[in-house]
C-alpha cells in the first residue's frame, strides 16, 4: 500500500540529495507520479521477461550442443542465481546514479543476452573439432555468459528500487512487494513466450536477438523518457549513443541470422549440406547422396545414419530378433525407415508399426530421393503404419501381447531426454506388449567406450523381468555398437534359417559378436535405471 508521507528507508540519500545528504527537491517528472510508477513497474515486467528468456535460451542452446539437459540447466541456473546476488551487492555503489546506472545495465544486458546464443553456437561450430583445451570452450563460455547475465540481472533490483522511490516515497515492504510482483509476473510471461512463441516462430538465435532488442528499447525509453531530467546532458548523449549502437547491432545480426546458420552448418558438416530443417522436435540435416556421394543423416548435430555402415547396424539390430514368430512388429523410433526396411525383408510379416515422435523425419524418409532409396521405399509398403507419438506414451496405450517383435531403435541412453526410454518402467511396458515367445531388440549404445551404460541397460532389462543376450558389432569407423536381445525366457541369438541372408551378418560372425560381449557384460551388481533414479 502506498503511503505518501512514509519515512524514507534507511541507507544512503537519494541521487538527487543535496550537499551533506540534505534532501533537495528532485526535478519534476514529465508525467504524474501515478503514471510514472506504472511505467517503472511495466519496465520491470518487460525486463524480467527478457531476463528469463536469456536463461532459457542458454539452457536450450547448451542442451542442443551437448545433449545433457540436466547438467546444462543446473550449471546455468546455479551460476546465474549466484551471480544475481553478487550483482545486487555491486549495484549498491550505483544507487546514487539510479537512472543512469539502470540505463547502462539494460544496454549491456540486452547486448550480452541477445548475442549469447549465437556466440555459443559459433564457438561450437567453428572450434568444436579442434580438440585439446578447445573441447571445453562451449562449456566455459556457457559459464561466462551465465555469470555475466546473472550479474546484470541482479544489479537491476536495487536500481529499480531507487527509481520507484524517486517517483514517490514508499515504505520498504510495499515497494519490494510491488517490484517483485511485476518481476515475477514478467518472468511468467517470458517463460511461456519462449517455448510457445519465440522458439517455434523465430528459433533460438533470432529469438534471443529479438528479446535483446526489446530489452534495449524498453530500458532506453524508460530512462531517457521518464528520468531524462535526472541525467546530465553528457549522460543522456552517452546512453542514447550506447542504446542506438546496441539496437543496431542486434537488429543487423537478426537480419543476418539465417546466413550465419548456413555458414555454421557448413563449418560443422562441410559444403555438402543438402537438407537442413528445424522441426518442432529437432534439427534434421542430410548430407550427400548426389553424384554418388554417401548420404549422412544428422539429428541435432549427431550422426544418426551414415550410408557407409548403416546396414551393418540395422541388420544387427533387426535380424536376430526376427528369428521366431514375427507377423506383428513394433519399431520404436526408426523414423528413417531403415529398420523397417530390414523387417520387411522377412516373409510372413503382416504389420509393421513405426512409432516416431517427429513426423517431419518420417515425411523426409518417405519423400526425399536419397533417404527413400536408402530405406528401399519402406514407407510405400501397405503393411507399414506410422504413429506420431512418444515411444513411452505409445507403449502405455498398447494392448497386452500385441506384438511378436519390438525393435528399440532410439537415441543413445546418454542423451538426457531419452533416459526414460531406457528405464525399468519403459521395459516393463515393452514386456507387457510382447506376445508369448516375443522378442525385444535394444540398441544399448557404444560397447567399448561406455561399458557402464551398456551394463546398466542390461541390468534394467533384467529388472523388468526380461532375460537378455548381449552382442557387440565392430568394424565401423564410428566405433562399435552394443545390442541386447531380450525375452521372457532366455532368447536364442541366431539368424532365421528361412529368412533373408543379411549382407553384413552371418551365423559365425553373430556367434563371435555374442562371445565378444558375454564376458564384459556379465559384471554383477549394476543397479537398474528408473524414472525417479536415472543412472545413465
Amino acid at each position: 500500500m502506498i503511503e505518501r508521507h512514509a519515512p524514507a528507508p534507511p541507507g544512503s540519500p537519494p541521487p538527487w540529495g543535496g550537499p551533506g545528504g540534505r534532501r533537495a527537491t528532485p526535478p519534476p517528472l514529465p508525467v504524474r507520479p501515478g503514471t510514472g510508477r506504472f511505467l517503472v513497474l511495466a519496465g520491470v515486467f518487460v525486463c524480467a521477461a527478457c531476463g528469463l528468456v536469456y536463461e532459457l535460451e542458454l539452457v536450450a542452446v547448451a542442451s542442443y550442443l551437448t545433449g545433457d539437459s540436466v547438467t546444462q540447466a543446473s550449471i546455468v541456473l546455479s551460476v546465474m542465481v549466484f551471480a544475481m546476488g553478487i550483482g545486487s551487492l555491486v549495484a549498491k555503489r550505483l544507487r546514487r546514479l539510479g537512472a543512469a546506472g539502470f540505463g547502462a545495465v539494460e544496454a549491456a544486458l540486452a547486448l550480452v543476452g541477445g548475442c549469447s546464443a549465437m556466440m555459443l553456437y559459433a564457438v561450437f561450430a567453428w572450434t568444436g573439432d579442434w580438440g585439446g583445451l578447445w573441447a571445453d570452450a562451449p562449456r566455459v563460455l556457457l559459464v561466462a555468459f551465465s555469470l555475466t547475465i546473472g550479474l546484470l540481472i541482479g544489479a537491476e533490483v536495487p536500481l529499480l528500487m531507487e527509481l520507484i522511490q524517486r517517483i514517490r516515497r514508499q515504505d520498504v515492504g510495499g515497494a519490494v512487494a510491488d517490484l517483485f510482483a511485476a518481476d515475477y509476473t514478467g518472468s511468467l510471461i517470458g517463460g511461456l513466450a519462449f517455448p510457445f512463441l519465440l522458439l517455434p516462430f523465430l528459433g533460438q538465435l533470432t529469438g534471443a536477438l529479438v528479446t535483446g532488442t526489446v530489452n534495449a528499447v524498453v530500458g532506453a525509453a524508460l530512462v531517457l523518457g521518464l528520468f531524462r531530467r535526472d541525467l546530465t546532458g553528457r549522460a543522456r548523449r552517452l546512453l542514447l549513443t550506447a542504446n542506438v549502437v546496441v539496437i543496431a547491432v542486434l537488429a543487423t545480426t537478426a537480419v543476418l541470422a539465417d546466413d550465419f546458420e548456413q555458414a555454421a552448418r557448413r563449418a560443422m558438416y562441410g559444403q555438402d549440406v543438402r537438407v537442413a530443417v528445424r522441426t518442432d522436435v529437432q534439427e534434421i540435416v542430410v548430407l550427400g547422396d548426389l553424384d554418388g556421394r554417401p548420404l549422412d543423416l544428422f539429428l541435432d548435430g549427431r550422426l544418426r545414419v551414415g550410408s557407409g555402415d548403416e546396414r551393418r547396424y540395422h541388420e544387427a539390430l533387426v535380424h536376430p530378433a526376427m528369428t521366431g514368430p514375427h507377423a506383428r512388429v513394433l519399431i520404436l523410433g526408426g523414423g528413417d525407415g531403415l529398420a523397417a526396411r530390414e523387417v520387411l525383408r522377412h516373409p510372413g510379416v503382416r504389420r509393421v508399426e513405426i512409432v516416431e515422435v517427429d513426423p517431419e523425419l518420417c515425411r523426409l524418409a518417405r519423400h526425399d530421393p536419397g533417404l527413400a532409396a536408402l530405406n528401399e521405399h519402406a514407407y510405400g509398403d501397405p503393411r507399414v503404419r506410422v504413429t506420431t507419438d512418444d515411444a513411452f506414451h505409445r507403449l502405455r496405450g498398447a494392448p497386452v501381447a500385441a506384438y511378436d517383435v519390438v525393435i528399440s531403435d532410439l537415441p543413445d541412453p546418454g542423451v538426457t531426454a531419452g533416459t526414460k526410454l531406457y528405464s525399468q518402467e519403459f521395459y516393463g511396458l515393452a514386456r507387457r506388449a510382447l506376445a508369448p515367445g516375443g522378442r525385444l531388440a535394444v540398441h544399448a549404445g557404444p560397447f567399448a567406450s561406455r561399458p557402464g551404460v551398456f551394463r546398466t541397460v542390461q541390468s534394467t532389462l533384467r529388472a523388468a523381468g526380461l532375460r537378455t543376450v548381449p552382442y557387440r558389432i565392430t568394424g565401423s569407423p564410428a566405433g562399435d555398437w552394443g545390442f541386447l536381445l531380450a525375452a521372457r525366457g532366455t532368447p536364442a541369438l541366431r539368424l532365421d534359417p528361412r529368412g533373408p541372408r543379411p549382407g553384413t551378418l552371418a551365423p559365425r560372425s553373430l556367434a563371435r559378436a555374442a562371445a565378444d560381449a558375454a564376458g564384459p557384460a556379465a559384471v554383477p551388481d549394476v543397479p537398474p535405471s528408473t524414472l525417479t533414479h536415472p543412472r545413465y
